[in-house]
């Protein structure tokens, strides 16, 4: 949740010749919660207006979605191809591709077998006389040639025989968990295009129009969060040691007859002025520490976000 921060003047003015403690001064603000642009891309649906109210989980607006569908769509199909293949691998060989691998071996035996006799009818011609060298030295090249060739259809059908390796299969299950982790957030980014109120509010702010295209990271929606307004004032250090979280106090509101009742919900551990010289002896005072008192009540939840407060302890409203 992102809240508005604004910077107190200092508070010491606060204090006069006055018994009773000056009220602390503050403002009306509720949570805010930014809903963030995940990708660049333009607007094509506004679908709430400034100053409605949302429940958790309504669309907002939408942006368009044509180029992260069109990756996805791509991924999806690589993903098929995928499972396509690890199944391949999984059921192995098929009888047919074997068959044909034995066949492919026979006939390379049955030419390396008609090679062998060429070659002993060439050895005895060329004894003879009756045939060159050079045709001797053609049919021993035929022979080792075909030995070559038996030799290797006798390991692609040993190959197949033996069926699919494990480091194949671990390789193909590897390639699948990375399409289908893909094709995951391809679709988480698809489905972030069509933005939702992240909780029940009140739309603060839509700073983009139709057909705008916001940077990645740009605020799209501002929302005014939370069940209850609060009121930001600064105490100051003298009256810092009395002023703890579950303390009652009385707000004020201009132009509202009634105070509502708040209670301290949370105050800074670190002040909110520093001054650039020495803090000692009554420079202190300057100091002031941001508080938020929770604002109880139905008719607190109508408060506008910003609007000016005064507040008293409790104890004191009468003053």
């Amino acid at each position: 949740m992102m809240r508005s921060v604004a910077i107190a003047p200092l508070l010491f003015l606060l204090f006069s010749c006055s018994d009773q403690p000056q009220p602390l001064l503050g403002t009306i603000e509720w949570d805010r919660v930014a809903v963030l642009a995940e990708a660049s891309e333009p607007v094509i649906e506004l679908s709430v207006r400034e100053g409605e109210a949302v429940t958790s989980g309504q669309p907002l607006l939408r942006l368009d979605p044509t180029r992260i569908q069109a990756r996805l769509d791509a991924a999806q199909a690589d993903l098929a191809g995928q499972r396509a293949r690890l199944a391949e691998l999984q059921r192995g060989p098929r009888r047919e591709t074997i068959d044909a691998a034995r066949a492919g071996l026979a006939q390379a035996r049955s030419e390396q077998t008609l090679a062998r006799q060429d070659l002993r009818r060439t050895q005895t011609l060329f004894e003879r006389g009756s045939v060159a060298r050079a045709d001797l030295d053609d049919a021993r090249a035929r022979v080792n040639s075909l030995g070559a060739q038996v030799d290797a259809r006798q390991a692609q059908l040993d190959e197949l025989l033996a069926g699919t390796r494990s480091e194949q299969l671990d390789q193909a299950r590897a390639a699948l968990q990375a399409a289908r982790a893909s094709v995951a957030e391809l679709r988480r980014q698809r489905q972030r295009l069509d933005v939702v109120a992240p909780t029940a509010g009140r739309v603060d702010a839509l700073p983009h129009r139709l057909g705008d295209q916001p940077a990645q990271g740009a605020v799209l929606v501002s929302l005014l969060g939370g069940e209850a307004p609060y009121a930001r004032v600064y105490i100051p250090e003298p009256r810092r040691a009395a002023i703890q979280p579950g303390d009652r106090f009385r707000v004020a509101v201009d132009g509202i007859d009634t105070p509502f009742d708040a209670e301290v919900r949370s105050i800074r551990q670190d002040p909110a002025f520093t001054p650039y010289y020495a803090l000692s002896g009554d420079d202190a005072a300057r100091l002031s520490y941001m508080a938020e008192l929770t604002l109880h009540g139905d008719a607190a939840r109508d408060l506008p976000a910003g609007i000016p407060c005064q507040v008293w302890p409790e104890q004191d409203d009468e003053h």
